[in-house]
């Protein structure tokens, strides 16, 4: 009989997997994404309260694409606190797993 350890496990979709959290000392904090703004800007209510006008790196731009309701990371530039970067976009179950685990708390998610 064969064995079937390499299989993915499609039926397991508690399966969170590794995950991104935001860094303290680099000036990253968790954020949802309101409203598309295009050319790579996006306006996200972080967790501190503060709405940012924030851009997607060159890095992320055509590999993650990101919609409104989106749970992200931000980095707020320390030059200019109204602006930050996109450095992590969470999945849907992730982003359940994070607010069930009290995370995302001052969000309006």
């Amino acid at each position: 009989m064969p064995s079937n350890k390499n299989r993915k496990d499609k039926g397991n979709s508690e399966t969170i997997g590794r995950m991104r959290f935001p860094k303290k000392e680099d000036h990253e904090q968790f954020g949802i994404v309101t409203q598309l703004m295009g050319a790579g800007q996006l306006i996200v209510k972080c967790q501190d309260g503060v709405e940012r006008k924030c851009r997607i790196p060159g890095k992320l731009r055509k590999r993650v694409w990101i919609r409104a309701d989106d749970v992200v990371i931000v980095m707020v530039w320390d030059f200019q606190p109204s602006k930050g970067d996109i450095k992590w976009r969470f999945l849907g179950n992730q982003k359940e797993w994070l607010k069930r685990k009290g995370l995302l708390d001052g969000l309006p998610v």
